[in-house]
This record gives structure tokens, sequence and C-alpha cells, in this order.
């Protein structure tokens, strides 16, 4: 399954009581896609999602743009600095 398929299938299953609990502090990359499958889905509004798990909007949207440019494997941490870097010139 691609991760396309993973994000539909999220998205068709999703009801509040099965998102993520609000005191989560452990982000992993299927709480992260849940959550982004929630608020596109219109199941959760961006501004709820933000207050119920304490997040900035500019965290929320960059869960997504990583879901959108990178697929499921971008919501990961640790290459979150290597994702970062793409498309800008280093510098030495």
């Amino acid at each position: 399954m691609n991760d396309a398929e993973w994000l539909l299938e999220v998205r068709a299953a999703a009801t509040i009581d099965r998102l993520p609990p609000p005191d989560t502090k452990r982000w992993v990359i299927r709480r992260k896609a849940e959550v982004v499958a929630a608020v596109r889905a219109g199941l959760i509004s961006l501004e709820d999602a933000c207050k119920r798990y304490t997040l900035s909007v500019e965290e929320f949207l960059s869960w997504q743009r990583l879901v959108d440019s990178h697929g499921l494997p971008g919501l990961r941490v640790t290459r979150l600095q290597d994702y970062r870097g793409l498309g800008r010139p280093r510098t030495v």
C-alpha cells in the first residue's frame, strides 16, 4: 500500500474517538498522519487540532507539507533535517 492509499484509508476510518489522545507526547509517523488526514477530511478543524494537541499552526503545516512532498517517511523526525535542506542552496 502506498502513502496516498494509506492516507485515504486512515481518512475513511477516522473518527474523533480514534484520533491520538490529546495528551500525546510521542509523535510517531502514524499519529502525525492520522491528524493530518483527519484535518484534510474535515473531521477536525486545523484550529481545533492545534488546540487539542498543543501544536503551532506552523508545526502542523510542516507535517502536511512533508507528507505531500515526501510521503509518510517525511514525517520521521530523524529525516526532518534532511528534508528541510532540499531545494535550498548549501552554504559552506
